[in-house]
């Protein structure tokens, strides 16, 4: 059987990847943070949205009192664009938000209204006037700023400009011409900012838009508002003490996350590896399993490798015994050989005809004995290792063995015409071998009771024989134990018969008898009969 190596290259520890999964857990909330410019451009674009409706509410209003109140020698601003005007004949026409907080570029703060080039139509002024209030109640209540502007950009309402032009900022130019605008500015910071919001670019701007108001498809006005977003790290800081809470409970989750991985997984497996390390020295009796297995997997994991050290220690035990007992029984017949060769040499003519067949019927003898040795070798080898598994009727295997025995009975009865789950071979093996055993033990029939099951099917072997005495219950299975060595026994017939078992799932028991030897086999079944 080939054997794989594990190739031989840099693989991370289990608990390097513990470490960095933590890691990764613990920077989720800092990742969050970068992403806290998507929610701080919504919220931009939010703003926007609340300026355009609060300055279409006002520019209607301006729109009428212009219309109602304006005299007709009063010239009004410029033309409607062409694309605006075919915009209004339609059923809906909205002004969408168009600021992006990762694209458009933040101004510096608005310039300084400045002095009117003309003299400020008194209509206006009386409008702007009865719109002051009404805008001053909104700044109270929405935060926004509003001033209200002319046709040609001077301020008729407005917190101390009245009277101003602020025609001269771009955003209040472009409305001027028709087209709503809208950008975004520095604004003025009265209080020093909470350190967390240098990690943000929206926290110290201002949304400024610039609505223009048509009359009969002319510039009638202006409605400039302004008002900074809401912002998210501002209610961060204001919540930190909650937020230190929230970060040391992560950090506490991440942690008890730690402890449980070190617990239930690494602390394990170190240990495992540790007790398959003391096994491969040879450390048996020192060798200890883990004390904690963890999780149910790595429970049965450290059982498998258990149970295997067990079997690869109980078969190497099993292979130096069987050294011993093969080397010690192949010794006595070699050495004999050997002798009785050697005193043929050595005594020439002086041996008579007599001694030298004796000595030739010894070396026979021995050398039958070798052989049956190795056939029973083989048997063992071939019952360790079997290569074929069935199925097969039971009663042929009977048959078979009862040809092969013609001179001693063997009866079988019960539900014979059952499947096993072993090769004709194998199974052959197994009986023959107690028929072997009984006949050599004084017996003269073999009865077979067989009680068929689902999985399994029960065998009882009694024979008529002389049964075995209580010193040697305990030996029988050994390999090479023998009470009729004179006779040609090699001691290794029922251990061929247990490994042949073993090999399959079944078993082999000795059972307590009055009279003779009775033996329960167990054998895999291999479906249907």
């Amino acid at each position: 059987m080939a054997v794989h190596a594990v190739k031989s290259k840099w693989r991370p520890t289990l608990s390097m990847i513990v470490f960095t999964v933590l890691i990764g857990v613990l920077a989720l909330p800092l990742v969050g943070l970068v992403f806290f410019r998507l929610y701080e451009n919504q919220l931009v674009r939010q703003t926007e949205m609340e300026l355009i409706t609060q300055s279409a509410v006002l520019g209607t209003m301006l729109a009428r009192e212009v219309s109602a109140r304006l005299p007709d020698d009063v010239t009004l601003g410029e033309a409607e664009p062409e694309d605006l005007r075919e915009r209004d004949k339609m059923p809906i026409a909205p002004v969408l938000p168009r600021l992006d907080l990762a694209v458009d570029k933040i101004l510096e703060r608005r310039p300084n209204a400045r002095l009117a080039v003309e003299a400020l139509e008194p209509a206006y002024l009386e409008i702007g006037a009865g719109l002051t209030e009404l805008t001053s109640q909104a700044r109270r209540i929405t935060l926004a700023g509003f001033i209200v502007l002319d046709p040609r950009g001077n301020v008729i309402s407005g917190l101390g400009e009245v009277g101003l032009s602020l025609a001269h900022v771009p955003e209040v130019k472009a409305a001027l011409a028709g087209r709503y605008t809208s950008v975004l500015r520095k604004r003025k910071i009265d209080r020093p900012r909470p350190p967390i919001y240098s990690i943000s670019r929206g926290t110290d701007i201002r949304v400024f838009s610039a609505f223009p108001v048509f009359v009969d498809q002319k510039v009638a006005g202006v409605i400039y508002t302004s008002r900074t977003p809401s912002n998210i790290l501002k209610h961060l800081y204001e919540e930190r003490r909650k937020v230190v809470l929230a970060a040391i409970t992560i950090l506490g989750f991440t942690l008890l996350i730690g402890l449980v991985f070190l617990r239930v997984i690494t602390q394990p497996i170190h240990g495992l590896i540790h007790y398959i390390r003391q096994i491969g020295r040879g450390e048996r009796e020192g060798a200890l399993p883990p004390a904690h297995h963890g999780s149910r997997e790595i429970a049965t994991l450290s059982q498998s490798f258990i149970d295997m050290a067990q079997r690869l220690s109980e078969r190497s035990d099993y292979v130096a015994n069987f050294a011993a007992h093969v080397s010690h029984e192949l010794k006595t017949p070699l050495t004999s050989i050997q002798g009785a060769a050697e005193l043929m040499r050595d005594s020439g003519d002086a041996m008579t005809e007599q001694e030298r067949k004796r000595f030739l019927g010894n070396v026979i003898q021995d050398t039958a004995r070798l052989t049956a040795l190795l056939e029973r070798l083989r048997d063992l080898a071939r019952a360790d290792n079997p290569q074929e598994r069935g199925p097969v009727l039971l009663s042929t295997v009977i048959s078979d063995v009862q040809a092969a025995h013609s001179r001693f009975p063997i009866d079988a009865d019960g539900d014979t015409d059952r499947l096993i789950a072993m090769s004709r071979e194998n199974a052959g093996i197994i009986f023959s071998h107690l028929a072997d055993n009984a006949a050599r033990h004084g017996a003269t029939a073999l009865i077979l009771d067989v009680d068929g099951r689902i999985d399994t099917i029960r065998v009882i072997a009694s024979d008529n024989g002389e049964g075995i005495s209580a010193n040697n219950r305990e030996q029988i299975f050994d390999p090479f134990f023998t009470t009729r060595r004179e006779s040609g026994g090699t001691g290794m017939g029922l251990g061929i018969v247990r490994s042949m078992l073993v090999a399959h799932g079944g078993t082999i028991r000795l059972l307590p008898s009055e009279r003779g030897t009775v033996f329960e086999l167990t054998l895999p079944g291999g479906g249907g009969g």
